[in-house]
């Protein structure tokens, strides 16, 4: 019952991410990156909440493993669009 459980969180999450990402024009990407990046952080609570429903240690190693995947993709984010952002600034 808790795998079924999982796969549902998982595959909603999926959808429900792919959805919002698709929506944002290309031409608004950029300056939304950061609020995107914000959404992602979703993607680190549904990993928290597989992780803390596993009863199976094999299932919590891959929650584990999920949080840390996700968190790099938030963080990664942010070092993207830091990067970007610092095209626009003024030189000195």
């Amino acid at each position: 019952m808790r795998l079924v459980t999982l796969l549902v969180v998982f595959v909603v999450s999926s959808a429900l991410g792919y959805r919002v990402i698709r929506q944002v024009p290309p031409l608004l990407h950029t300056p939304l990156m950061s609020g995107m990046n914000a959404i992602s952080g979703v993607s680190v609570l549904g990993a928290l909440t597989a992780t803390a429903a596993a009863l199976a240690t094999g299932n919590r190693l891959l929650g584990a493993l999920a949080v840390v995947l996700a968190m790099v993709n938030v963080i990664g984010g942010f070092v993207v669009t830091d990067r970007i952002l610092k095209k626009f600034r003024a030189k000195r």
